[in-house]
């Protein structure tokens, strides 16, 4: 086993001998740096939020919250991470702490009342403190206070969908996003969550935050690169972790052990670790293969790397797919879209996955890597039963490959019970292309009404060469509400996962209207 350090809030701290097994969470605990505590085991809470610097282009870095309760500790080999002890500094006798910005606005505002959230928040709330490019709001623009009762979060249900109008091309999708006037994005906090303080003082602690000071330490230390990807391996009590320097290794690898788990951020095998007692005897950390992070924008496609983090795949595409745009801040939490990526995401395979209906919808073809070579599959092609998939054995989903040029309407809806941070009952993304006021193509995924995503093939048959009227998108619409196979399970009833999927056929045609006074009401 090669030699394995974390460097914690400043500190160089010896991972050696400490199993692929345990968690980030639990080995910080161990070192006595108990302030990040485990809510809930599957990155929905962010009470174990800590911070990573992450490369911000090559030569400088970024403090990226992530939840430290599903990545293994020895993924971080070679990495900084700061937790909520390391953004103040500890007092000497009869001393006041020196508190870093974020605790003192938190503490000053009555951000904070049994605690046991706090750190979690602390360090979400400092990611966006630090966040390039944050600036005061101007005053002629005004700020959304739509968080008021607490939505940006996520803890207040609606019908889960975006308050957008994504068929009108001049209209900016609903992301949710609540900024301050400070520039502060509550959206950075949805993955936090609080049992007993309640939401207006930890946004008004958020919104009270200035723009970091020149000198301080954290925000000089994003003028360097980010410490480079490490060749880690880590075998302890027969459990191994590795992370490839080349896909040439990755494939070796794979070729001698084809049953190894593939990992970016983590996200979907932390949560079976914690739930269901996952122990895979190899993992593959591949989030830091360079030639599975490119993204390209061409004459005739977009390629992105399928180990991209979600957030970096949304800032790098700045609003160049809208579909995706819309997307984006739906899926989960910001502190899981900071770890989980497009090809882990589909990967994994599940009929509930919110980036499969979305890539659906844009007729993405998925490139699977090889050693002897690659091959792309339409992804409406990939799924081949729950949680299957035409990947074989050693096999790696490298990049997503979305034609251009993209149509012209749009939406992505997802139902959940909360708007932030939940599993979607039912996910529909909705592509089409109109000519003339007839629909001249159309494509419609969709999940969670089948054991796989799936395209709504009748629907889209039903409604290419119609005029787009109201008629015909109430007659798709009926035939919308048969796709799939839902089924009663806790989420939501089949009978209620079909009324969703024919009143959202409805909502998109209203929202594609050329006059807003003739939407229709649902």
């Amino acid at each position: 086993m090669d030699s394995i350090a974390v460097t914690v809030n400043g500190r160089s701290r010896d991972c050696a001998g400490v199993s692929p097994h345990v968690r980030l969470l639990d080995w910080l605990r161990a070192e006595g740096l108990t302030g990040a505590k485990e809510g809930c085991a599957e990155g929905e809470c962010g009470a174990c939020a800590v911070l990573v610097a992450r490369p911000d282009g090559p030569d400088r870095s970024r403090w990226t919250s992530v939840n430290a309760c599903l990545p293994p500790a020895v993924a971080f080999d070679g990495q900084e991470i700061i937790t909520a002890e390391g953004l103040g500094t500890a007092p000497g006798p009869c001393a006041e702490p020196d508190l870093h910005p974020v605790q003192r606005e938190m503490a000053e505002r009555g951000g904070s009342q049994c605690g046991y959230c706090t750190p979690g928040f602390v360090c979400a709330m400092a990611a966006e403190y630090y966040r390039p490019g944050r600036s005061p709001v101007p005053a002629d623009r005004g700020q959304d206070d739509a968080a008021d009762d607490g939505t940006a979060k996520g803890g207040a249900a609606d019908d889960g969908t975006s308050r957008a109008d994504p068929g009108r091309p001049d209209a900016a999708p609903d992301t949710g996003h609540s900024c301050g006037p400070n520039g502060f994005d509550l959206n950075a906090l949805s993955g936090n969550l609080c049992r007993c303080t309640g939401y207006r003082p930890i946004r008004d602690a958020a919104y009270a935050l200035e723009v970091p000071a020149d000198a301080d330490p954290l925000l000089q230390r994003q003028d360097s690169p980010a410490p480079p990807a490490r060749h880690t391996r880590a075998s302890v009590d027969g459990a191994e972790f590795v992370r490839p320097q080349s896909m040439a290794e990755l494939f070796d690898r794979l070729a001698r052990d084809p049953e190894a788990v593939l990992v970016t951020g983590a996200t979907d095998l932390g949560v079976e670790a914690n739930l269901r007692h996952a122990r895979p005897r190899l993992v593959l950390a591949i989030d830091r293969l360079e030639p599975l992070r490119v993204l390209t924008v061409g004459n005739d496609s977009i390629e992105i790397g399928a180990a991209l983090t979600l957030t970096e795949v949304e800032d790098r595409l700045a609003g160049r797919v809208p579909l995706l745009s819309q997307f984006f801040p739906q899926f989960a939490s910001r502190l899981i879209r900071n770890a989980a990526s497009l090809g882990g995401n589909l990967a994994t395979g599940s009929p509930i996955g919110d980036a499969a209906p979305a890539l659906l919808a844009l007729d993405a073809t998925v490139i699977l890597a090889a050693g002897n070579g690659e091959r792309g599959i339409p992804l409406a092609e990939f799924f081949t039963g729950y949680r299957q998939s035409v990947r074989k054995p050693g096999e790696v989903l490298r990049s997503v490959r979305i034609p251009l040029p993209l149509p012209e309407q749009t939406a992505f809806y997802k139902i959940a019970k909360r708007r932030f941070d939940d599993i979607s009952s039912v996910a529909v993304a909705i592509a089409m292309q109109l000519d003339a006021g007839t629909v001249a193509s159309v494509r419609i995924g969709l999940g969670g009404v089948a054991a796989t995503p799936i395209r709504a093939r009748r629907t889209e048959d039903s409604l290419t060469g119609q005029p787009w009227t109201r008629e015909t998108a109430a007659a798709a619409a009926a035939i919308m509400a048969t796709e799939g196979t839902p089924i009663d399970d806790l989420r939501a009833s089949a009978r209620y996962r079909a009324a969703m999927l024919e009143q959202l056929l409805l909502k998109f045609h209203a929202h594609t209207l050329p006059d807003p006074a003739a939407e229709v009401t649902r």
